[in-house]
């Protein structure tokens, strides 16, 4: 419509003008139609005159028409070419939204414009009314991955094996980025206690805390770190300086040892350049109960984990009850721990196990006796040389029946009749499992594989020592998490540093051991009058720890004499064992070393194992330890 205007106002300017032509003089019209021509009539005269002076009316029309024609031709072109340069607007509105912007083209994808086209388009974004400014949308930051795709060290298992390695690894390879993965939900922690100190615990949360006194008074967490400690997995490619972190309810399923990765029960995998298997095991069941049906299974506890310990103290508090099946370290410990309970909870503890005295298969069977009737003194009552038949649920209880005919009701079991080491990677990453102890079979350095090592209770490893071996206890997961964790910085150490284990019954009695200590082999035990300071309690009071791991701060042993062999003498009998030492012999060799009630000498054991002398009197040795000593 501008455009129309714009012609007809160009237009009006001859039609005047030639409405002028039209009353001016003949000199006028006769300069328009040739200059140099005389005049031939006068000025005055007009079209209108004799024959002969007409012509000047006909070029008059041909003037004005000529005009009329131009003017209707630029008309035409300019009403044409705005049809189409309103279509092309149209065009481009429609289209703005999903056409790259200028910017975001190449110079060749650019498109050229007119001069004109140019002023037009700006006239028409002139005549449109400007959209209000709205913000820019602000461009979400790409979101981090749960955890890395790729970890340098893996650990796989968030046991003490694995946290020991981590803390090896950040030792000599202070850059390091480590990543443990853990079925379960919790950071690595310490398992002791949950059988130990936390039950003597007077604090009435601590299912909650996880706090725990220790025999010395000193309170402390079950955890080896605080969550600061670790690093989130999401941050470990990118945090400065590397670090541990811990993905945890994750569980792999499957290594491709080749490929170097493993997968997750989710589907993930992660890659990695050096992996520790530290998967630790599984709680032993008795198929008796496994058949008993859900009743039973639903009120049977298989002690391991901290939700293991949550549920058992709870039903403690509950039920009036409670009948643990086995007699080695995890069930004697409970045992004392609940029985100790039983006048204040009015609680029923019963345990019962085929030995004939309580750690059976450990300790020489005099000392097992004593042992059980401290036991029974917490309050337990014990049932010894029972073997459970059948297993079932009867009005409300559960009703276990043994093969000599007697028959117990309970409310609750917990069964303590050992561990099965979690081999289950072993087939898809084609890792040998040893057929006689059960575990991963690797070499003297942990090495399982090139770039595959394995510590902890799942490690079958080769003792320089003692020959080929499985141990299931913390501090062994100390040592050889830590050893596994050097060699996969390139430490390349055999295996030779002899872990300690422990057990408390109660804060009064307690043994520390080391080596192979199997009541099936021949011993020679050597005690004294026991004092006050023969106690567990006593013992952590003087050297200030919680968890008696002498692994952590070696002492070096003196040098132990030796001399010719000769037969052991006879085991003292004694109705009071308050403490001594027992030695276990395979070939006439020292093989390992009970402490009973005797604490802080574990250097001086780890010696003698470790020379492998004979020797000809063992009572001399035994007095390597102060025994005697008031």
């Amino acid at each position: 419509m501008f455009k129309c205007k714009a012609a007809l106002n160009k237009l009006a300017p001859l039609a005047r003008a030639s409405s002028t032509l039209y009353r001016q003089s003949g000199k006028r019209a006769a300069v328009l139609r040739h200059v140099n021509r005389p005049l031939l009539v006068p000025q005055s005269h007009m079209s209108s005159g004799p024959t002969g002076g007409g012509g000047e009316n006909t070029i008059y029309f041909v003037l004005v028409g000529a005009a009329c024609l131009g003017g209707g031709v630029y008309a035409y072109r300019t009403i044409s070419g705005d049809k189409v340069r309103y279509e092309d607007r149209i065009t481009e509105l429609a289209s703005r939204s999903t056409k790259p912007s200028i910017q975001s083209l190449t110079p060749a994808e650019k498109p050229t414009q007119s001069t004109e086209a140019v002023s037009e388009t700006a006239k028409a974004a002139e005549a449109e009314p400007s959209p209000a400014p709205t913000a820019a949308p602000a461009e979400p930051s790409p979101a981090l991955p749960e955890f890395p795709g790729h970890a340098p060290y893996l650990l796989i298992g968030g046991g003490t094996a694995s946290f020991a390695a981590a803390r090896s690894i950040r030792a000599r390879d202070p850059g390091a980025r480590v990543l443990i993965v853990t079925e379960e939900d919790d950071l690595p922690y310490m398992r002791p206690p949950l059988s130990k100190e936390l039950w003597f615990s007077d604090d009435p949360i601590v299912i909650e805390t996880l706090h725990f006194k220790q025999w010395n008074g000193k309170e402390r967490s079950i955890y080896f770190q605080p969550p600061s400690f670790y690093v989130s997995p999401a941050e470990l490619e990118s945090v400065e300086n590397g670090g541990v972190a811990v993905l945890t309810g994750k569980k792999v399923v499957h290594m491709d040892v080749r490929g170097n990765k493993v997968k997750l029960n989710d589907g993930a995998e992660i890659s990695y350049d050096k992996c520790l298997i530290a998967t630790g095991g599984i709680p032993r069941n008795l198929q008796v109960i496994e058949r008993a049906g859900e009743e039973v299974t639903n009120r049977t506890t298989l002690f391991r984990k901290i939700e293991d310990f949550k549920a058992l103290e709870k039903v403690s508090r509950e039920l009036k009850s409670i009948t643990i099946i086995g007699g080695g370290f995890l069930g004697s410990e409970l045992a004392c721990a609940l029985g100790r309970r039983s006048a204040e909870l009015g609680l029923e503890v019963v345990q019962m196990f085929p030995e004939k005295g309580n750690m059976g298969k450990v300790l020489p069977e005099y000392l097992s006796n004593w042992t059980t009737q401290k036991v029974k003194k917490e309050g337990v009552t014990v049932l010894t040389e029972s073997v459970v038949k059948k297993v079932s649920f009867n009005d409300g209880r559960v009703e276990i029946k043994l093969k000599d005919g007697r028959v117990v009701k309970t409310d609750h079991i917990v069964a303590a009749v050992g561990l099965e080491p979690s081999v289950e990677l072993a087939k898809s990453a084609g890792l040998e499992v040893d057929s006689d102890f059960g575990g991963f079979r690797v070499n003297a350095e942990l090495q399982a594989r090139s770039n595959i090592w394995v510590a902890g209770d799942a490690a079958c490893f080769y003792d320089i020592k003692l020959g080929r071996r499985r141990v299931e206890h913390h501090d062994h997961a100390v040592v050889s998490g830590r050893l596994a964790g050097e060699n996969m910085t390139g430490a390349r150490k055999p295996y030779w540093h002899q872990s300690m284990f422990w057990s408390d019954l109660g804060p009064d009695v307690g043994y520390e051991a080391i080596g192979i200590v199997d009541s099936s082999l021949p011993t020679v035990g050597v005690f004294a009058k026991a004092t006050p300071k023969d106690t567990p309690k006593a013992a952590t009071e003087q050297s200030g720890t919680g968890i008696r791991s002498e692994s952590e701060t070696e002492a070096v042993a003196g040098a132990v004499a030796v001399g010719t062999a000769s037969p052991p003498p006879p085991t003292q009998q004694k109705e009071d064992y308050g403490k001594g030492v027992i030695f276990y012999l395979r070939d006439k060799v020292v093989v390992g070393i009970v402490l009973w009630n005797v604490f802080n000498r574990m250097p001086i054991a780890r010696k003698i194992i470790k020379d492998g002398e004979e020797h000809s009197d063992l009572n001399e040795v035994a007095k390597l330890f102060n025994i005697h000593e008031d």
